[in-house]
């Protein structure tokens, strides 16, 4: 099955030996027999069977050969992040990160001894100089949050792999209908499940994927984590995941025609989407990428605050990647917790307005775009 809609419709999908159903049953057992089978199953182990359909098919969309599903992004960021590292190792991280994994990074590396290091760039090379005997892994985002900036995955993964370093990037704005890092060399490939794999803003969910090798490595720490997913959720983001493609495709076209209605008007003063022909990053990303995102973010002029609540179809919201389209103040939200002061070095304004574009009919977004501009 190479073929993306089918992938999501298929693959990792259980089979109901009982009564013969099409969809996956729902297995809400935590206590599971230990002598008569060959795997012993319990949820924080992460194997159970709607567990492992979820992952199975989120898997298979990311060209992986094995992951792991957790309970929220951060769960999966954090126990990636302290399976790889130990006290004496140094890390990699690009600066423009979404303000959750940036925060953690600040506030959790020194308490265990670990050294890090932001690169302000999305140039490849300018990793390279911060590369010290001692560094293990190389972390990215791209299209990052809220920025929308792209970093050649190809050349960064190669330069990496030559010093048997290994790269991990944050999957979550791209998707894996629009972007398999994987196919670019990257080893690990993490996704807030909460936004587009779930899509439907109801919910909190995280994965993991690599190779089965690094997947074990990893599994030895979520095990002691503890940050599995129930079965009831499992079975809701496989069924969500079912119309995967088709949401994103959608939200692809009405994105792009988004940041064209805005790249023109006199009171948004930048718009950042890689779908823009003079967006920095726009020829890597059509190289790299199948599709240019659902999210966008642009400058207004004016209050940005007064502008939302002028809003009448699109609703201000924290989260992203749902079927409704949602916008939100990155320097009231998701990077809050960064100073002011490094929010301005990595280009966050207090002006700056995230959108995440729904499915809904295109030219009704831009009419209540149009029509809040007016108001204010």
């Amino acid at each position: 099955m190479n073929s993306k809609k089918t992938q999501c419709i298929h693959s990792g999908t259980l089979k109901d030996d009982v009564h013969q159903g099409t969809v996956s049953p729902i297995y809400t057992s935590t206590a599971y027999d230990y002598v008569n089978v060959d795997i012993n199953a319990y949820p924080r182990y992460f194997n159970t069977p709607n567990q492992q359909a979820v992952k199975n098919k989120i898997s298979a969309l990311e060209n992986a050969e094995d992951g792991l599903v957790f309970s929220s992004g951060m769960a999966a960021i954090t126990t990636v992040l302290f399976s790889l590292l130990k006290k004496g190792d140094h890390a990699i991280f690009q600066n423009d990160l979404y303000g959750g994994t940036h925060y953690t990074i600040t506030t959790q590396m020194e308490r265990f001894g670990i050294e890090y290091t932001f690169v302000d760039s999305m140039d490849w090379k300018d990793y390279e100089p911060a590369i010290k005997a001692s560094t293990k892994l190389i972390y990215v985002e791209t299209p990052s949050n809220p920025l929308l900036k792209i970093i050649d995955l190809k050349a960064l993964t190669n330069m990496a792999r030559s010093k048997k370093i290994i790269t991990l990037i944050d999957n979550t704005f791209a998707s894996p209908i629009n972007q398999n890092p994987i196919d670019q060399g990257v080893d690990i490939v993490m996704h807030s499940g909460t936004k587009y794999l779930g899509g439907h803003s109801d919910i909190c969910c995280g994965a993991a994927l690599a190779s089965r090798s690094l997947v074990e490595g990893i599994w030895d720490s979520a095990i002691k984590m503890g940050g599995s997913l129930d079965a009831q959720s499992c079975y809701l983001l496989e069924r969500s995941l079912k119309t995967l493609a088709l949401r994103v495709n959608q939200q692809n076209q009405n994105a792009q025609q988004i940041s064209e209605f805005l790249s023109g008007h006199e009171k948004i003063s930048n718009v950042y989407y890689p779908g823009l022909t003079n967006h920095p990053g726009h020829d890597i990303a059509k190289a790299q990428m199948s599709g240019f995102g659902g999210m966008l973010s642009f400058e207004i002029r004016t209050d940005p605050n007064a502008f939302v609540k002028k809003l009448e179809l699109i609703k201000s919201a924290m989260s992203l990647g749902g079927v409704e389209s949602t916008i939100t103040c990155p320097a009231q939200t998701s990077h809050s917790k960064i100073s002011a002061e490094e929010r301005l070095k990595v280009g966050i304004s207090d002006g700056l307005l995230r959108v995440s574009a729904g499915i809904e009919d295109t030219d009704d977004l831009i009419a209540d775009l149009e029509q809040a501009l007016t108001m204010i």
